[in-house]
């Protein structure tokens, strides 16, 4: 069941007025279903500011795109059409290549380098966004990224000409270097893509691969851990300005607890969905060499090519990371 308002709001936000104060009311556009740990974080984050302004702010979630599709939630937070909303960050790694650094593949591929990755970066993300007029909250990673196929690969090879899901920059290029064909196929989408012979293989997280029941069209997974990327929430900033003082700061208090949670969600759900995976009758195995060997060499070569495009910025945020 998607989260939705019953009545449809004319605005970014709306005021309803009771007998002692106002109430703000605010509809949350997010692009993935209720049973993704990403959008169960964020209903708890909207409960959480509900409860710390005694519900003078309310967000109501409206999951698996149902208010937006998610390629239009940054323009309608931009726009003001919804005051506030989530996305996956490298999304937008075709406008500026900051949004990209967590999709390079292998740069940060376990949990401890991801959140490095990510204090390195944040600062220049954050920038970005208020560029945009928009207003970082908080962001959560995905588990690992790893191989969904319907046979068995050994070597890299074996991927040319296969039609591979792609879902962003990084991993229509990553689809390029294996020799596959990058088809865009988005999250809800994907068991369709399949079924449809769309697409062949896949790279991405046990969560999406449970979610989509990936057993139904592929038989193996091949846990390579490639990088995770995060799923960011922001503000449209006009919006958050119109809050109080004490609204502010109960929206970004929320959003440290969010972040922290949100975090820890996805440590756990990296094993427990992997389980699934194997319980469904999945073949689950870790790269051979020659496959290891291949996709770290095309690692090598998106960092290369994800620095050049970054420029002296991809440089200071390497250099940031490398030293934590």
């Amino acid at each position: 069941m998607k989260h939705f308002t019953t009545l449809a709001l004319s605005g970014a936000f709306a005021l309803s007025f009771g007998t002692a104060q106002a109430q703000t009311a605010w509809d949350m556009p997010t692009p993935y279903g209720d049973s993704v740990f990403h959008t169960q974080n964020i209903v708890q984050f909207a409960e959480d500011v509900a409860a710390a302004t005694n519900g003078e702010l309310i967000i109501t979630v409206h999951s698996a795109g149902s208010l937006y599709a998610h390629p239009e939630i940054r323009d309608s937070v931009r726009r003001g059409l919804a005051p506030i909303g989530e996305i996956l960050m490298s999304q937008l790694a075709n406008e500026d290549a900051v949004f990209g650094v967590d999709s390079v593949p292998f740069l940060a591929a376990s949990y401890d380098d991801a959140k490095k990755l990510w204090d390195a970066s944040r600062d220049e993300v954050t920038a970005r966004l208020a560029e945009q007029g928009l207003t970082l909250l908080f962001a959560v990673p995905w588990p690992g990224q790893s191989l969904y196929l319907t046979e068995e690969v050994t070597a890299l090879d074996q991927m040319k000409g296969v039609s591979f899901r792609a879902y962003n920059t990084a991993t229509e290029r990553l689809a390029q270097l294996m020799g596959a064909v990058p088809t865009t196929v988005e999250a809800g989408d994907i068991p369709t893509a399949f079924s449809t012979s769309r697409v062949a293989a896949m790279i991405t997280s046990p969560s999406t691969g449970v979610s989509s029941q990936a057993w139904d069209f592929v038989s193996h997974y091949i846990d390579t851990q490639a990088w995770l990327p995060k799923n960011m929430v922001f503000v449209n900033t006009s919006a958050f300005e119109a809050l109080s003082e004490a609204q502010q700061q109960a929206l970004f208090e929320a959003s440290v607890t969010a972040e922290a949670r949100g975090w820890q969600m996805s440590m756990a759900e990296t094993e427990e969905k992997i389980a699934i995976l194997k319980e469904n009758g999945m073949q689950v195995s870790t790269p051979s060499e020659d496959l290891a060997i291949g996709l770290r060499e095309i690692g090598e070569t998106m960092a290369n090519e994800w620095k050049a495009s970054a420029g002296d910025v991809g440089v200071a945020i390497l250099s940031a990371y490398t030293a934590r």
